[in-house]
């Protein structure tokens, strides 16, 4: 569920309850089914009016979603959205029990109201048919993940306003929210619709009706509706003037109602006059508990209800809240989300919280499931690591330590790609630069997902995970705009193709969203738009995707003339979604209390175009359909689908509704007001009636809200009885065995007006088929031909399925096809095509792999590393596995089925090993290797290189690692202003420098994830003299052994020498060594005027001054005060340097030059690199703290890992006593020094000439 591959990362998320629209919405209650949220964006920065709107049920859109909303989640709150920010467009896409929230904004009629048209109806349009994407839960409160794409979801329709536009016409959709067009077509043809009325405009009926006005609001622009339902009169709103320049509310209302919508009454006095109120709550299991919560720009807090919104007390908070995820059973159970990535908890409906983690991964947190957890009080959820990692952890609600953490996938996994839903669990690691994508099932060992071999995907989405199936959108390699449908067995491990070519579209946040649409109330139905020869067709299915067809088109028009449209040249098109072009709309609407009832806008042709769209229904799903409308209208279910209503889309103000009694047959229009209104959005009774209205307008753009309360149970002339209903069979085009069930659902009979009620429930009777070739798909590893048989791919071995032989005495021998998941056919064919049980054949092992439970081929130092080992072929019961793990150890396991969980092991030294598996049985044997790189974290390098070397004379750099054994190492080095680096690797190198002055050398050193960097300045001359100095004892007494001390130093005693000798600054340079006893060096240089051109000159000219130097070193004439009452004196050292370098041709003693001094810290790198080949895997056994320019660089392609810290490996090795290279008698750490040496881890520093 990202990060990711564009990887909506197996990705969940549930239908948002609250929709913001930007146009006219009728309210339909949510259901739980679908994935994305498409309407939690707003397109545009707009400033009108908006509402939004929650509630527990209602009228149900042809644009909108229909039912209730799952709370799988529950999540109860409220929230409004806009491209504003995070402040209107994080809070609300929730999965609230059976109320939902909805948003409308008011539009601007200043032009409109005056009877002008607009010329260019620039409307914006927003998606919310369920897609699937990453869980993205818009940043706020949390999503139900139950569910999936664009089911017909029974929730809130409403529709805001844009101020770009003059007026916005309304808008329905699952979710989908989309702007009105052609309106000034509808006005020409209002002479037709009148003609189709039932009465004629003298005998206008009408609607019994009250208006209510909020006064003192006129300037607010957004609202927040909560209607209980549950037999509950409140309704509570929440008004605000929200400031687009500020990007915060400013003023806000709180209206409250107990006459179902008749009368408000304002509560500013009860929550506090000066209170600015932000967003709406609502518990999902108890309506009674309302929390608002108060815009953090003021004061962090919020107010909790126990009497749905009576009264309130004021909880202060010191955190800020982004969203909240409510328990779907225990009512005061909260979990918040704050700005700074921290989780919190509350079990007392918000009065007490308590930090659960911090580091949490945005929207990757979720509630237990009874049933599969082992508590209700566990959360699941993803911690950030690093940039590219991050973990799957469990823990307890109010005791999330680490000792009570669970970590159900070993290993790091991929940022945002956790998603729990139902009882799958889904991750992704990405190796190699490709994902791979696992799945758990009922809290099971993680899998991964088995798509076809060569699927490739570059984007998966999971869009729902019902009835035991997952059902997955994957882009593949060679798509753009579409997707590929898979479904799983019930394991959710392998998949097969379902359909090829859905059309896609990106929502405004980047999501995508997959034009596939899950009908409510008939088991297995879907419509999906499938790209064919460039050319876009919506198909049809009745068996979960296992065959699809064409819409067959309406046979005659709205006047009666016939249509001549013949499959498969041409067919009915439906907008499953909006896209965002303006004048492309996306209605589609379904129920559950109505099976069979389907509305849309489409058209007919071809192709599936933006152009000549008109509103369709079916009654008989699908198998038929007419034109209700030939321009776009909202339509709305009331009373289960007993009736149904049809708002006309226009920017102009309004009086009047449609209404059919007879399944949209027949329309009746009827005035709801006696002055026009400019609607902004409806809102349903949540009861199972859905008999009361609101409609939400405004007389002009400076108005206050008026709500119009529409009571429809006058219309209706009695109680529904059993005489009014009949039997329908549900078919595909003659076809009854559906799902392997012959299906007869009880509908209320198109001629009979009367209220169905809550007593009405859908009856269906299903009586099973006999199996046939038609209840099965193909199985994993088979493709259906053109034939409609299942063959093996090319590239599978049907034998390669008896892998569940390595673990068990049995495997399932496939046939090619397996049973449709939920079909509920027996008998017939169900034997022939049903996998047979068989016993594992006898086999030589075949098929052995062996790797690493992260898939890398690298890990750290003293870490448990896990190997996974698993057989294709071969009867593991009886097939042995010895390991070997290449550091002397090695291990048999009697058969494979005992390694189920992986092997691990600890390896206790830095190197290369090569790890091997070996499987055994009586017909023979197979073996595999792994070559594992085991590294310890590199934290520091040093140089080590001459101060002076000799111009044309090869000159010896090393460098130092600390620790010393980190693995495999690649040196980098840049030599004076050469552009070409020089790559080793070993870690030391001779170069020759043939330029004479200053020269600066640069090595990187590489090793795993970290690139270290150390620099160095050499004097370089033809000809100088170098000598050791020593000081007096009191000397390291003050040597706090810093290279800034030294160098201070350095330059005293190059003073204190110059004026003892009279020899030039230029001529003399000093450095004090690091290390204690306090040493230092001075070198002399020849005087260039005196000896350019004549080498036997500057040999004596060299001579004479070394022994002008020894002489005063040897009559104590060198002093210095170091500090008050501390007199330093600098003596010449007793053990006399060899010379490193000769640059006289005879070898005479006064051509022996010296370039470094061979001192304990010279000579124990020398010794430690003359032996560090005999050490394998190991490169350079010193180390030094190089604290001048040593800089740390990032390596670009893979960030440094959290890893376990090497602290103990930063000591210096400086035991010159031979290492023992059996690699189980050392210790698991990087070399320590010796006990009895001390280095310095400083850098020694000279002064320039």
């Amino acid at each position: 569920m990202e990060s990711g591959i564009r990887y909506s990362r197996v990705n969940v998320s549930a239908f948002c309850a609250p929709l913001v629209v930007l146009l006219l919405l009728a309210w339909i209650p949510v259901t739980k089914t679908v994935i994305t949220c498409r309407s939690c964006q707003l397109l545009d920065k707009w400033s009108g009016r908006e509402l939004l709107v929650r509630m527990n049920g209602g009228v149900q859109s042809a644009a909108g979603s229909v039912g209730k909303v799952s709370d799988k989640n529950g999540d109860g709150a409220t929230a409004l959205f806009n491209s504003a920010g995070a402040e209107t467009g994080q809070r609300g896409c929730s999965a609230s029990g059976k109320h939902s929230n909805h948003s409308v904004r008011k539009r601007n009629t200043d032009k409109a109201a005056g009877g002008k048209m607009p010329s260019d109806n620039k409307w914006e349009s927003l998606r919310s048919n369920g897609n699937v994407s990453k869980p993205k839960r818009s940043g706020s409160a949390p999503v139900d993940l139950k569910h999936r794409v664009r089911r017909s979801a029974q929730g809130p329709v409403m529709a805001p306003g844009s101020p770009q536009s003059e007026r916005l016409p309304p808008a329905f959709g699952n979710g989908t929210v989309r702007a009105a067009r052609r309106v000034p077509r509808s006005e020409l043809r209002l002479n037709r619709e009148e003609r189709r009325t039932a009465t004629s405009r003298q005998e206008e009926l009408k609607l019994t009706s009250s208006t209510f006005a909020l006064t003192g609001d006129s300037a607010h622009n957004q609202a927040m509706v909560h209607w209980s339902g549950q037999n509950s009169s409140v309704i509570l709103m929440l008004t605000k003037l929200y400031d687009f320049n500020l990007g915060s509310v400013t003023e806000s209302s709180l209206w409250r109602s107990t006459d179902y919508g008749t009368t408000y009454e304002k509560l500013n006095e009860k929550v506090g006059v000066k209170t600015i109120l932000s967003y709406l709550y609502v518990s999902p299991n108890n309506k009674r508990k309302i929390m608002l919560l108060t815009d953090p720009e003021v004061e962090s807090s919020l107010l909790i209800s126990s009497d749905e919104g009576a009264t309130y007390q004021k909880y202060r908070l010191n955190f800020y809240i982004l969203s909240l995820l409510f328990h779907p059973e225990q009512e005061d159970w909260i979990l918040a989300y704050s700005h700074d990535q921290k989780l919190y908890s509350s079990v007392e409906f918000g009065r007490r919280w308590q930090l659960v983690h911090e580091r949490v991964a945005p929207n990757r947190f979720y509630w237990s499931k009874m049933g599969l957890d082992k508590e209700p009080g566990m959360i699941h959820l993803e911690t950030s690591i690093s940039e590219n990692q991050a973990l799957y952890v469990t823990c307890k609600l109010q005791n999330c330590t680490d000792a009570n953490k669970g970590k159900p996938f070993p290993g790091f996994i991929d940022p945002n790609s956790l998603v729990v839903q139902d009882e799958y669990v889904f991750v992704q690691v990405s190796t190699g630069g490709r994902p791979i994508y696992y799945v758990s099932s009922r809290r099971d060992v993680f899998t991964p997902m088995k798509l076809p071999k060569y699927t490739l995907p570059k984007d998966l989405h999971v869009i729902s995970t019902d009835e035991n199936r997952i059902v997955a959108a994957v882009q593949e390699w060679n798509q753009n705009d579409t997707y590929n449908l898979y479904v799983s067995e019930a394991g959710g491990i392998y998949y097969t193709l379902a359909l090829e070519n859905v059309m896609s579209s990106m929502g405004p946040e980047g999501n995508v969203m997959i034009d596939l649409y899950e009908v409510a109330g008939i088991k297995g139905m879907f419509l999906a738009n499938k790209k064919l020869n460039n050319e876009v067709k919506t198909y049809i299915t009745y068996n979960k995707g296992r065959d699809w067809r064409l819409l067959q088109a309406p046979s005659s028009d709205l006047r009666g003339n016939n249509i001549h449209c013949i499959l498969p040249y041409c067919s009915l098109h439906l907008h499953l979604h909006v896209s965002a072009n303006p004048y492309t709309s996306g209605n589609i609407a379904s129920r559950e209390s109505a099976p069979g009832i389907i509305v849309a806008s489409g058209s007919i042709g071809a192709e599936l175009t933006s152009s000549n769209v008109s509103m369709f229904i079916t009654s008989d799903a699908g198998n038929t359909w007419r034109q209700i409308f030939d321009e776009e209208y909202s339509v709305l279910y009331l009373d289960q689908g007993g009736a149904l209503v049809a708002i006309r889309h226009t920017p102009l103000p309004i009086r009047h509704i449609w209404l059919s009694f007879d399944e949209g047959r027949v329309w009746n229009k009827y005035s709801f007001t006696s002055s026009p209104l400019f609607v902004d959005g409806v809102l349903g009774e949540p009861g199972e009636e859905t008999l009361i209205m609101t409609i939400f307008g405004h007389v002009s753009h400076r108005s206050e809200w008026q709500l119009v309360k529409i009571d429809f149970r006058s219309i209706f002339n009695r109680r529904c009885m059993e005489p009014d209903y009949v039997q329908w069979d549900l078919h595909d085009q003659g076809e009854r065995c559906l799902m392997g069930v012959k299906r007869v659902y009880r509908k209320l009979k198109p001629i009979a007006r009367c209220v169905m009620g809550k007593s009405h429930s859908v009856t269906m009777i299903s009586q099973p088929c006999d199996c046939t070739e038609s209840d099965f798909e193909c199985d994993y590893g088979f493709e259906r031909q053109t034939d409609g048989k299942c063959t093996p791919a090319f590239w599978f071995r049907p034998s390669s399925m008896s892998r569940s032989c390595a673990t068990e005495h049995t495997f399932l021998n496939s046939t090619g096809y397996r049973k449709v998941v939920s079909n509920n056919c027996t008998g017939g064919v169900m034997e022939q095509y049903t996998a047979r049980r068989q016993v594992c054949p006898s086999k030589a092992p075949r098929g052995l792999h062996l790797l690493t439970s992260e898939g890398k081929l690298t890990a750290f130092l003293a870490s448990n590393v896990t190997f996974l080992i698993f057989l294709e072929e071969g009867d593991g019961s009886k097939t042995s596995i010895t390991v070997d793990f290449g550091d002397g150890n090695a291990f048999t396991y009697s058969n494979v089925s005992s390694l189920e969980d992986g092997i691990k092991h600890i390896y206790k030294n830095v190197g290369i090993y090569r790890v091997s598996a070996t499987a055994e049985n009586s017909l023979g044997s197979e073996a595999v290797l792994l070559f594992l790189h085991i590294t310890c974290q590199l934290e520091s390098i040093h140089l080590s290189a001459p101060f002076v070397a000799v111009q044309n004379k090869e000159v010896n750099l090393t460098v130092v690692l600390w620790p010393s054994q980190v693995g495999t190492v690649t040196y980098i080095w840049w030599f004076g202003n050469n552009s070409e680096p020089v790559i080793t690797l070993e870690g030391s190198v001779a170069f020759t420098f043939s330029r004479e002055g200053i020269n600066v050398v640069t090595v990187q050193v590489s090793a795993g994830n970290n690139i270290l960097q150390d620099r160095k300045t050499i004097a370089v001359h033809e000809y100088f003299r170098s000598h050791l100095l020593a000081f007096s004892s009191n000397m390291d007494d003050h040597n706090p052994d810093v290279a800034e001390w030294r160098l201070d130093v350095s330059q005293v005693i190059k003073t204190s020498m110059v004026q003892a000798t009279g020899v030039s600054p230029e001529q003399l340079l000093v450095t004090v060594l690091p290390g204690l006893p306090t040493a230092a060096e001075f070198f002399l240089l020849p005087d260039k005027q005196l000896t350019e051109g004549k080498p036997d000159k500057t040999a004596t000219h060299l001579d004479q001054l070394s022994e002008l130097v020894l002489s005063a070193l040897n009559q104590n004439l060198v002093q210095f005060t170091l500090r008050p009452g501390v007199q330093i004196t600098v003596y010449t050292a007793h053990l006399s340097a060899a010379p490193l370098v000769d640059t006289s041709e005879n070898h005479s003693g006064s051509a022996m030059l010296m370039l470094l001094s061979v001192v304990v810290v010279g000579l124990a790198v020398f010794l430690i690199y003359k032996f560090k080949r005999k050490i394998p895997g190991l490169h350079v056994y010193a180390a030094m703290q190089d604290e001048k320019e040593q800089e740390m660089i990032q390596s670009p392609v893979s960030p440094t890992d959290s890893t376990p810290s090497c602290s103990s490996q930063r000591e210096l090795l400086t035991s010159l006593e031979p290492l023992d290279t059996e690699p189980n008698t050392q210790t698991i750490e990087c070399i320590k020094p010796h006990p009895r040496v001390k280095f310095s881890s400083d850098l020694p520093t000279y002064i320039d000439v």
